[in-house]
C-alpha cells in the first residue's frame, strides 16, 4: 500500500512554466522587471507512514476532544486515545466514527486527530500530502484542514488566524471534494471564502492524494497532483492574509452538522472510517 517518498512534481512544474509562457505570449518582458519566485517541495520534514500497530504514535499526534458541536452543530463527541475511534492497523490510520453514546448529550463518538507541533508536526509554507480514502455516509462529514500554532492576530481567535481546508467531504453530495482559505476577510459566515471543487468519483472506494503547497504568495490544492483550487496573496494585510506563521494538520470525521447534516443522517451506514496510508510534510525551497 506504501508509495515510495521519491514524488512526481509535473503539475507543480507545469504550474511553474506558466508565468513563462503567459511573459511570451504578452511580449518581452521589459529588463529589470522582476522575476516570479520559483519554488520545489522535494524535501522531507515530517512524515507519519503509519507502519505501525496501535494507537496512534503520541509523539507525532495528539487529540482534540469534547461534544460541544464544534460551532457548526455537530452531533460526535470527539474521544481521546480510544482504539475504537482511532487507531493504526493494517498499514494504515483508521479514523471511525460510531453510532453510539458515551454521554446524554452525543449520539455518536469519532476522533478529531491534530498533529504535534513539538513533534514536527506544524510548518510554515511547504507541502503537505495525504493519502486518504473517505467514509461515504449521508450526515459523514471528513476533512483535512490546517490551524495556527499560534493564534496571534486581532483578538486571537477564528477565523481571523486562519484556515486552510486541504479536503472537505460531505456525505450527500457523492464524489465532490472541496478545498478551501477562511479569514477575517473571507470566510463562510459571510459567504464569501475562497473555495472550488472537484469530482473524485471514487472517493469513498479508493486511495487518493490529497495535497497542498503554500508559498508566501498562493496556496493550492491538488487531487492527485491536479490542481483545481488556489488562493492568492493580495499583500493587504493580515485581515486577507493570515497564512504567515506555522500551522498544524487536524484530521477528523464529524457526524451531522449545519453542513454534514444538511440532507440527514443515515444511521443505518455506521460505522464510518477514513483511512489514511500516510502524512508528509515538505519543506519549501526558493530556486
Amino acid at each position: 500500500m506504501k508509495h515510495p517518498l521519491k514524488r512526481r512534481f509535473s503539475a507543480a512544474t507545469g504550474l511553474l512554466l506558466m508565468p513563462c509562457l503567459m511573459a511570451s505570449s504578452l511580449g518581452p518582458v521589459r529588463q529589470g522587471q522582476p522575476k516570479a519566485p520559483r519554488y520545489t517541495f522535494k524535501e522531507l520534514l515530517w512524515s507519519d507512514e503509519f507502519n505501525y500497530t496501535g494507537l496512534p504514535d503520541s509523539v507525532k499526534w495528539t487529540y482534540d476532544v469534547g461534544g460541544t458541536g464544534w460551532g457548526n452543530n455537530e452531533l460526535q463527541l470527539y474521544t481521546k486515545a480510544r482504539r475504537e475511534n482511532a487507531r493504526v492497523e493494517n498499514g494504515h490510520l483508521v479514523i471511525e466514527a460510531r453510532k453510539e453514546a458515551l454521554n446524554e448529550k452525543n449520539p455518536y463518538t469519532s476522533t478529531r486527530l491534530v498533529s504535534r507541533a513539538k513533534g514536527g508536526g506544524s510548518l510554515t509554507y511547504g507541502r503537505v500530502e495525504v493519502r486518504a480514502q473517505l467514509p461515504g455516509a449521508r450526515g459523514i462529514w471528513p476533512a483535512i484542514w490546517m490551524l495556527p500554532d499560534e493564534w496571534k492576530y486581532g483578538d486571537k481567535s477564528w477565523p481571523a488566524n486562519g484556515e486552510i481546508d486541504i479536503m472537505e467531504y460531505v456525505g450527500y453530495r457523492p464524489a465532490i471534494v472541496q478545498a478551501s482559505t477562511h479569514c477575517k476577510k473571507y470566510y463562510f459566515r459571510t459567504n464569501n471564502q475562497k473555495t472550488d471543487s472537484i469530482s473524485v468519483p471514487t472517493a469513498t472506494t479508493a486511495y487518493h492524494v490529497y495535497a497542498m503547497e503554500w508559498t508566501p504568495e498562493t496556496i493550492s490544492v491538488f487531487v492527485d497532483n491536479k490542481l483545481y483550487f488556489t488562493s492568492r496573496n493580495e499583500h493587504s494585510g493580515w485581515e486577507a492574509w493570515p497564512w504567515d506563521h506555522p500551522f498544524h494538520l487536524l484530521l477528523n470525521v464529524a457526524v451531522g452538522g449545519d453542513w454534514g447534516g444538511k440532507k440527514g443522517i443515515d444511521e443505518a451506514a455506521f460505522p464510518q472510517q477514513m483511512l489514511v496510508d500516510y502524512v508528509r510534510f515538505y519543506k519549501l525551497k526558493q530556486q
